[in-house]
C-alpha cells in the first residue's frame, strides 16, 4: 500500500460537492486523514464564488495513472465536473493527486510532487496539517517552512464544516 495526498476543490456547492468527493474517494481508497477545509478566493484574481479546498491523505494500491484516470477522474464526472481550457473557470469539483508516496514524476501526464505545493497556502498548509515532518520528494523541501512562508489570513479555516466532514466519512470507514 502507498500513501498518497489529494487536493480537493470546488466553487460551484462546494459544502454539497467536497463532502461528496470524499465519500465517494473513501469507497475507491482508505482515508487516513481530511486536513481543515479552508474557504479560498479563486485563482487568478477572477469574480467566482470562494472554493473550499482541503487535502485528503489516502492509503492504495493503484499506481499514479489509474487513481488519477479511474479514480479522481471518475469521481469528477460523476459529480459533473465540465473540463475546459480555462483553468481558473469555476469547477464543481477538481481532484488533484498532489504527492504520491516518495515518487519523483515528470511527464505529459503528471508532475510529482506537485509544484503548486510550494506557492498554494490551501495545499501548503493542510499537508502540514497531515504530516508536520514531511519533505517534499527531490527538493529537499520541508513541508513546515512552505507552509510557514503563507500567512494564514490567506485562508479561512471551515472548523465545524470539517468535524461533520471528518465524522462522517472517516468515522464512517471504521464503522
Amino acid at each position: 500500500m502507498v500513501r498518497a495526498f489529494i487536493g480537493v476543490g470546488s466553487n460551484i456547492n462546494p459544502a454539497e460537492n467536497v463532502r461528496n468527493a470524499i465519500q465517494l474517494l473513501s469507497k475507491k481508497v482508505n482515508i487516513l486523514g481530511i486536513s481543515t477545509v479552508y474557504q479560498t478566493q479563486p485563482e487568478g484574481g477572477l469574480k467566482q464564488p470562494l472554493y473550499y479546498n482541503c487535502v485528503v491523505e489516502i492509503e492504495t494500491k493503484a499506481s499514479p495513472e489509474e487513481l488519477k484516470n479511474r479514480v479522481l477522474r471518475k469521481i469528477e464526472k460523476d459529480l459533473g465536473r465540465k473540463r475546459s481550457r480555462d483553468e481558473y473557470a469555476s469547477r464543481t469539483i477538481d481532484l488533484d493527486l498532489i504527492l504520491y508516496d516518495d515518487l519523483v514524476l515528470k511527464n505529459d501526464d503528471f508532475i510529482l510532487p506537485d509544484p503548486q505545493i510550494a506557492s498554494r497556502p490551501y495545499l501548503a498548509i493542510p499537508l502540514y496539517e497531515l504530516n508536520p515532518e514531511l519533505v517534499l520528494p527531490g527538493s529537499g523541501l520541508s513541508i513546515k517552512k512552505l507552509a510557514s512562508d503563507f500567512l494564514e489570513e490567506s485562508i479561512q479555516p471551515l472548523y465545524n464544516y470539517t468535524e461533520l466532514l471528518k465524522k462522517e466519512i472517516i468515522h464512517g470507514q471504521k464503522n
